[in-house]
């Protein structure tokens, strides 16, 4: 059976000195909101900043050439060598644990016209697999194939910024002409792909063309600006930095220990970093939170104490007319619980209510830039902090 006469006298008990009950339970709401605020903030933050990198295979190292700083073979320090198109040919004969070795051509800021608009670009060239390296989020058309390149087809993949500065209607401009330096190519597809990466610019501002094609047309030759590789399975590519060095030392007359000179830039120590750098704040929101709470329920058994010693009368009359220990026991800790649970849910809907609002705040063309929102369980591990914190009291 239903006891309503306790429940009536549990909340009469606890909406008689309304200001004490608020008091008492804001510890607890404080608590729990920093803690779920923290939680939903932390986690938002860490998908942004992985947004950086979004696409990117994380097992990635990107070559270029740098000045020599040491004098070898006769050469003195200070040469300027290009990597050249045979150096991928060595890499994926004499390093079998690479899966992806492509080239890539990058640099040129140019103006791209689309009838009587015009947008700055980044133009680079790259082979099909480079998808590999860095996926596509292709929004309208497909990305470069093979096809592409062996046709010497010029057709290109532009940018989200490139697409909105020359196509602001919306519109699919798959099949449209954009003209860049006197040459006119056929957009192929838009890639809103956001990652910071920089490839010397950002994606969104960039235009890919076919490798060949940028080669033909800018008069390459055999230079290949840089070199991106990903490695096989779980393959860690800082143990194939050396051996990545030392062939391409050799073919070019640079003594093997000079490390400045091939540039290598390695993704894999990147994403190590950030992973352990999140595993600490983690750690940190936790412990905050936790505290926060525990703070909390160290006040609330603070005023709470106080409370039974102002009520020795009552349970001196409770005692009186027949009441066990048991029972006046269960009917303090029944209004520090409902106190607890009533403060505690509030701060869990209020910080879900603010995180939500942060996340409809960061939205770009209707895309969700990161999510700030907790998940069921974490909600579900808060709620269930409050009841022991309660008992604790």
């Amino acid at each position: 059976m239903i006891d309503l006469d306790s429940y009536r006298e549990i909340l009469d008990t606890v909406t008689r000195n309304k200001a004490r009950s608020l008091l008492t339970g804001f510890g607890v709401f404080w608590g729990v909101f920093m803690l779920v605020l923290l939680i939903g903030g932390g986690r938002g933050v860490k998908e942004m900043l992985e947004k950086n990198f979004d696409g990117f295979a994380t097992n990635t190292v990107i070559m270029y050439s740098e000045p020599t700083t040491k004098a070898y073979k006769g050469f003195r320090k200070g040469r300027y060598w290009y990597v050249e198109d045979r150096d991928v040919l060595r890499l994926r004969a004499q390093l079998p644990e690479l899966e992806v070795v492509t080239p890539m051509a990058m640099g040129r800021n140019v103006t791209a016209m689309s009838g009587e608009r015009k947008s700055t670009v980044l133009l680079k060239g790259v082979e099909p697999d480079y998808a590999k390296v860095q996926a596509p989020k292709m929004r309208y058309g497909r990305y470069l194939n093979e096809m592409d390149m062996k046709a010497l087809r010029r057709v290109c993949v532009i940018g989200s910024k490139v697409y909105q500065e020359l196509f602001p209607a919306g519109t699919d401009p798959c099949g449209k002409l954009l003209k860049i330096d006197n040459v006119h190519y056929c957009v192929v597809g838009v890639d809103y792909n956001t990652s910071s990466v920089n490839m010397n610019g950002r994606n969104e501002e960039g235009v890919v063309i076919p490798f060949n094609v940028y080669r033909n047309i800018y008069n390459l030759g055999t230079k290949v600006h840089t070199i991106a590789m990903t490695g096989r399975g779980d393959v860690k590519m800082k143990h194939l930095e050396q051996r990545i060095r030392q062939t391409i030392a050799r073919e070019h007359s640079i003594d093997p220990t000079d490390e400045a000179a091939i540039g290598l830039v390695n993704t894999q120590v990147l994403f190590g970093i950030l992973n352990s750098l999140f595993r600490g704040v983690n750690f940190l929101i936790w412990l905050i939170g936790l505290g926060t709470i525990l703070a909390g329920a160290i006040g609330v058994s603070n005023i709470m104490m106080v409370t039974v010693k102002e009520r020795t009368t009552e349970i001196g009359i409770r005692r009186a007319i027949g009441a066990t220990p048991r029972m006046i026991l269960t009917q303090i800790l029944a209004e520090s619980l409902l106190l607890t649970i009533v403060a505690g849910m509030s701060g869990i809907l209020l910080a879900v209510a603010i995180l939500q609002m942060i996340e409809l705040g960061n939205t770009t063309d209707g895309i969700l830039a990161a999510h700030f929102q907790i998940d069921f369980w974490t909600a579900v591990v808060a709620a269930m902090l409050l009841p022991p914190s309660a008992l604790w009291q």
